[in-house]
């Protein structure tokens, strides 16, 4: 939907501007009036402007390090004694992100004419997901909004460097196999052709290896490889789409899990992530049932959804939650021994820290290894099929040179 900027009176009397999202500027100035405010000018957002920052970020979608730096500075500012208001106003000055600027400025005039804060920021879920919301929202209500914050911005720096590290070890494979391909479609394209038609149109028969990296060479230069690259597209769309629906979810979630090598690590960053999550909600007082919720919404599993929501129906029951985590496959039998004596002993928040903590730390050991053997076995197959290209490129020469034909 466009974005709209206004120039408003607010039920105090003040001038207030801002921005905000509506489908027509009728639906922007009954937005406003809705939230008291007074709109005497509003005007239509230039999408060329707003793309200019969008530049800046992963297809305009929001940077991470942009709302942790802004949720720190929040914090800071809380915890410092000023009001939210104005906190909010101070950002809105040092955004240099147009977008993000302009939903500053809108979650500052609303809060203004008395919108709560996570209400206001569960408008804009491109930037701040259901647990920021959930989190900030219980900071509201307990009046610890600063502190809150101050726990979201930690959590999310945990978040990105456990991130970071899984990028980090898929940046040298897949450098490794780009220049590989690249070294195989000049040889297979330039470098063997050339070759093979000088040496055909002299009356002599090419190696079968020759003429097969030939074949390859034609196709990738020829109208075959639209075709190939069609049912290529059409293929991974078909997928995405089945993966989309609820059955194609999880088939793939469980295909991930059982990989020889690959399933385990999966697993625990799946455990890791729900224990992350729910202790941190737990510890930042909302309710279990409600941290369940939220849980489930972000795990990225559905195995893992489909557990967590059967486990915030046995608490809504009088139940634990240990037995569904149990039994969905995804938990091993000894961590949801421990969630079990952890919600028995009263102290869930600090055994569900301890094992995300675990999890991790094995996860980072189990990440080392697989790179440091994934590296060299990427280097050896591509040496072997560089290693045969270059051998079918040499033979013939040197069957000519030697006179073998």
């Amino acid at each position: 939907m466009p974005r709209y900027h206004y120039i408003a009176i607010a039920a105090n009397g003040k001038k207030v501007k801002g921005a905000i999202t509506a489908e027509s500027p009728y639906s922007a100035r009954k937005q406003l009036r809705v939230r008291s405010i007074h709109p005497s000018s509003v005007t239509e957002i230039s999408s060329k402007a707003e793309s200019k920052t969008a530049l800046f970020s992963i297809f305009g979608k929001r940077n991470k390090t942009q709302i942790i730096d802004f949720t720190k500075q929040m914090a800071t500012l809380l915890t410092s004694g000023i009001k939210l208001t104005e906190a909010l106003s101070v950002l809105t000055l040092q955004t240099s992100d147009l977008r993000f600027r302009n939903a500053i400025c809108d979650i500052r005039d609303r809060v203004v004419t008395g919108e709560s804060f996570a209400d206001a920021l569960k408008d804009y879920s491109d930037y701040f997901d259901v647990i920021y919301v959930s989190m900030v929202r219980v900071g509201e209500v307990t009046g610890i909004l600063g502190q809150s914050l101050l726990t979201i911005s930690t959590f999310m720096e945990k978040r990105r460097r456990v991130e970071a590290k899984v990028m980090t070890a898929m940046v040298y494979p897949i450098v490794l196999i780009f220049f590989c391909l690249a070294a195989i479609l000049v040889l297979t394209t330039q470098v063997i052709p050339k070759i093979g038609n000088e040496i055909a149109r002299a009356g002599r028969e090419l190696p079968w290896i020759t003429k097969r990296l030939m074949d390859v060479g034609y196709v990738l230069t020829s109208w075959w490889l639209l075709l190939v690259i069609a049912a290529i597209v059409g293929f991974v769309w078909g997928l995405k789409r089945f993966l989309k629906t609820s059955r194609g979810a999880y088939l793939r979630d469980k295909f991930l899990l059982s990989l020889p090598l690959f399933g385990p690590l999966i697993k625990q960053r799946v455990v890791a992530r729900f224990a992350s999550t729910l202790s941190t909600l737990l510890g930042s007082g909302l309710a279990m049932a409600e941290s369940l919720r939220v849980v489930a919404e972000v795990t990225g599993n559905t195995l893992m959804k489909r557990a967590i929501k059967q486990a915030r129906e046995r608490i809504l029951a009088g139940a634990d939650i240990a037995t569904p985590l149990r039994d969905s496959g995804v938990i091993d039998p000894a961590i949801a021994h421990m969630v079990a004596v952890g919600e028995k002993s009263g102290e869930l928040e600090t055994m569900l820290k301890s094992i995300s903590d675990n999890l991790e730390s094995s996860s980072d050991i189990v990440i080392e290894r697989l790179s440091a053997a994934v590296e060299p076995l990427i280097i050896i197959i591509m040496a072997a099929v560089i290693g045969v290209i270059a051998y079918a490129t040499i033979l013939p020469i040197l069957e000519v040179s030697t006179g073998n034909f």
